[in-house]
């Protein structure tokens, strides 16, 4: 039987004073990766919340690595996400006063892990980055922070890769260098990606897809 790296049922999430959102079912393997997409304002990054324990839903139940997230809390939650999530954001969302090495190193403490500085170098020579690894966010490009962003999602080879809009603002040639990225490091990893996203440019890539 394969690995089921993330399952989610009977998901619905309610915004105060707001809509109802009802979500389809997902059920995704291991070195399975799978699109999201749907139009702006159709719940894609409220779903990716609640795939990741960020959010709660009204009804239903998410399993990651067979552990049902909502009876997770607290310090448990944050460790067990840490371990077995990585999440791109749209803005890289990087500590400022942090240099790039050290953002890094941070995911990894926050997952229990032991510092591994090599690692991380190795990851940065990777992404073409391992001459920034000293260099604070506000000294590199929009890019360049966006690649910062997926070294740190990658480092503790989490189960799952969650991507939010990684390809919004790009041009063709720049989004299939930046979906190459994400399949090449997802691979290199062992992680299960799942991009969401509004771009049916990408939508080929994908034999899984899930629609908002």
């Amino acid at each position: 039987m394969a690995d089921i790296i993330l399952s989610s049922v009977q998901l619905s999430y309610q915004y105060p004073r707001g809509a109802k959102l009802v979500f389809p079912d997902m059920h995704i393997e291991k070195g399975q990766h799978s699109l999201l997409l749907g139009e702006s304002g159709k719940g894609k990054t409220t779903l990716l919340h609640l795939l990741s324990g960020l959010s709660k839903p009204i009804t239903g139940e998410v399993q990651l690595m067979g552990q049902s997230l909502y009876t997770l809390q607290g310090s448990r939650l944050d460790a067990f996400r840490a371990k077995n999530l990585g999440f791109i954001f749209q803005e890289a969302h990087l500590l400022k006063n942090l240099s790039v090495l050290e953002n890094i190193k941070l995911a990894q403490s926050l997952a229990k892990n032991a510092v591994d500085e090599q690692g991380i170098l190795e990851i940065l020579h990777k992404l073409q980055l391992k001459d920034k690894a000293s260099a604070l966010p506000n000294e590199l490009s929009r890019g360049q922070k966006q690649r910062v962003a997926i070294a740190r999602a990658v480092i503790n080879r989490p189960a799952l890769l969650l991507a939010d809009e990684p390809t919004a603002s790009l041009d063709d040639h720049n989004t299939s260098l930046v979906l190459q990225l994400l399949f090449d490091i997802a691979n290199a990893y062992g992680s299960t990606l799942l991009i969401a996203t509004h771009d049916k440019r990408i939508k080929e890539h994908f034999k899984n897809n899930y629609q908002l």
